[in-house]
């Protein structure tokens, strides 16, 4: 029924692949959005929410959201920029810096097992197609 339908069959793809990142970062007690953020964070010291915003492809009041998770968890702080007094300055823990490694490496495992099932050419190739299609949207 809905073969040719673009929302329907991106949102199941997104249901599983959320089951299958779900279980990677349940060890950290993070859910998948808070680990990727926390990952560009680690990735991006001294980050900004709009740095964080364009990276993720969401909005800012998601980032903000996103970040009060992290820091409640003792794995962000949050301080005045000393460039500009209405941005803030994003910066991860010594706790999120020891967990980088381990969620790298959940992360990459997810990715293998895609990559695996789908076939690695396949498997970038989608992703490739996806990042053009949300550009383009």
């Amino acid at each position: 029924m809905f073969e040719q339908c673009l929302y329907f069959n991106t949102t199941s793809l997104a249901r599983k692949l959320e089951r299958e990142w779900t279980l990677a970062f349940k060890p950290f007690g993070l859910t998948p959005s808070q680990a990727f953020m926390l990952r560009v964070v680690l990735e991006k010291p001294l980050s900004y929410p709009n740095v964080l915003a364009k990276e993720m492809n969401i909005t800012k009041p998601t980032v903000s959201r996103g970040l009060d998770g992290l820091e409640n968890l003792g794995l962000i702080e949050r301080f005045p920029s000393a460039h500009d007094a209405r941005e803030v300055e994003i910066h991860p823990t010594k706790k999120a810096k020891a967990m980088r490694a381990g969620l790298n490496a959940a992360s990459g495992e997810v990715t293998k097992k895609l990559k695996k099932l789908l076939g690695a050419n396949e498997f970038l190739d989608v992703v490739q197609r996806l990042r053009g299609i949300s550009d383009a949207l």
